[in-house]
């Protein structure tokens, strides 16, 4: 979960922020090669993209923001190095991909490293999903590009569980009873896939690539709506199937200081799911 455009940042989603950095802080004695960020918010219609450039620029790809959010650097390197070897293994899986030396850093990539490693050392390395929202082939990118991880480099997926705006602005109790109950569900159904170790890695993926059949998952994430649960199903596939972990859960304490920014938002009631792969 990367938060609401550059809220996180702002201080108007501490919860996001406080849980991005102490998740950075787990590598600071032993910090990752390069990371790789499985944006959302970087689609693409048939090719997959890698950014392989050295130095870049932020894309701004929010709006309605104060002005200062339009200001932020994030001079981290890229790394083209390691960018050709994704591309060389994408390409060994006979998946489209070209590498990118133009797109900024769009907000799904800057936004939570500025969180969770804010000194900008460690390499990064930008990859986009695919529009059609195909759950199996994000599997299969991230299956092509599980070597990586073995390499040093830290695969991190940016996007959110649960994106349904109709509900994140829900007006009436009603609505909002109504979005947090699918939210529990489709959140209860993912944990128990993601986590299960009474399920062999083909079973698990094989569970992903059907998610839609899932309780409440389409009022999560609706149709032609789903681009933020893609990163989800590559990191997965790069974990080869392996039960992953639940990460970032919410205690009571975090509902009861949630501001109202958040719960505006409707953070503070609807269920965002994170998981890790250790392996």
């Amino acid at each position: 979960n990367h938060g609401g455009g550059p809220m996180p940042l702002m201080g108007k989603q501490p919860e996001v922020a406080n849980w991005c950095k102490e998740y950075g802080d787990k590598f600071k004695e032993s910090p990752p090669k390069a990371i790789m960020v499985v944006s959302a918010h970087w689609e693409e219609d048939e090719v997959v993209k890698v950014g392989g450039s050295v130095e870049h620029d932020l894309y701004f790809d929010y709006y309605g923001f104060p002005s200062e959010t339009y200001d932020y650097e994030y001079p981290a390197p890229g790394e083209p190095t390691v960018a050709a070897e994704a591309v060389r293994l994408l390409k060994e899986a006979n998946v489209k991909v070209e590498m990118d030396t133009e797109r900024g850093w769009d907000h799904g990539v800057f936004v939570p490293l500025m969180c969770m490693f804010p000194e900008a050392k460690i390499p990064v390395v930008p990859v986009s999903v695919l529009t059609n929202q195909d759950a199996k082939q994000h599997i299969a990118i991230g299956q092509a590009l599980a070597p990586l991880r073995e390499q040093g480099v830290l695969i991190l997926g940016s996007g959110a569980s649960f994106h349904n705006f109709g509900y994140f602005r829900a007006k009436t109790a009603e609505e909002q009873e109504a979005g947090t109950k699918h939210s529990h569900h489709w959140a209860d159904w993912l944990e128990k896939t993601m986590t299960s170790k009474n399920l062999t890695n083909e079973e698990r993926l094989a569970a992903l690539g059907d998610w839609e059949q899932a309780p409440s998952a389409r009022a999560c994430q609706p149709p032609r709506q789903a681009e933020h649960l893609m990163p989800m199903f590559v990191i997965a596939g790069a974990a080869r199937g392996e039960a992953a972990v639940t990460v970032g859960k919410k205690t009571e304490e975090d509902e009861n200081n949630a501001d109202m920014a958040s719960k505006w938002a409707g953070i503070n009631t609807l269920v965002m799911s994170q998981f890790e792969f250790l392996k």
